[in-house]
């Protein structure tokens, strides 16, 4: 079989096309091989300086996060690392995927990442961590991995921004519809009443948006904890 020499070139277009922008799926179903707590594909190699990945949460339901880590601390967000904040995907979505659009600002070493959230289960400890351009020998993917099943206590909840070591967003995730929500921490320990639970808040964001580095007390999280067992909002 001979192509010609147009498509062809359209076929390598596409191709660099494709690796300039990878998608990434955050969270599967109970359907997917390895359950709900994964991004797909959870590694990403030959990713160079300037290339944009796409997070698509398409957990439904699901409630997950794209955290900066690194591989000896897995769960735990990297002191100013980029993170998405929480998105809430309910059981009857439909429609509505929100996307996350990362670009890589320093692709000379390994990027490690983890989802923070912390219920039903440790997101982390349960295998939800992703990473791009490890190396393939010595702190090697397989490694992260283990250290976050490995990983001892509870993972911390704060909230780094969009701006993170070796890559940066330019905005939050969106779209919203279809009972989607983002969440972030709040911006002062002492607007704390009202908040609902640990990735979670008094004052949601129905669209994508930025937000500064910012800690969730532990008070706060303990608080937040026994509202949210006996509350319905979707978790997973």
């Amino acid at each position: 079989m001979r192509f010609s020499p147009g498509l062809l070139a359209l076929s390598a277009a596409t191709l660099v096309l494709a690796q300039q922008n990878p998608l990434v799926l955050v969270g599967g179903d109970p359907t997917n091989p390895n359950g709900i707590y994964q991004f797909i594909p959870p590694v990403l190699n030959n990713i160079t300086n300037g290339t944009t990945i796409t997070f698509r949460f398409t957990g439904a339901p699901g409630n997950h996060s794209v955290t900066q880590s690194t591989f000896l601390d897995p769960c735990n967000p990297l002191a100013g690392g980029f993170d998405s904040g929480w998105v809430n995907i309910p059981t009857n979505n439909a429609s509505t995927s929100p996307e996350w659009n990362l670009t890589i600002t320093n692709a000379t070493g390994p990027i490690w990442f983890f989802c923070k959230q912390l219920v039903p289960a440790i997101h982390c400890v349960s295998g939800m961590v992703g990473a791009i351009n490890p190396p393939q020998s010595g702190n090697t993917f397989s490694a992260f991995q283990s250290n976050a099943q490995n990983f001892q206590g509870q993972p911390g909840q704060e909230e780094g921004s969009l701006v993170g070591a070796e890559a940066s967003a330019s905005a939050g995730p969106g779209p919203s519809g279809s009972g989607v929500t983002f969440y972030t921490a709040l911006a002062s320990a002492t607007a704390q009443a009202t908040a609902i639970g640990p990735g979670i808040n008094a004052n949601p964001s129905s669209g994508g948006g930025s937000s500064g580095a910012v800690a969730v007390t532990a008070n706060l999280l303990m608080a937040a904890l026994g509202v949210i067992l006996g509350g319905s909002l979707c978790l997973v």
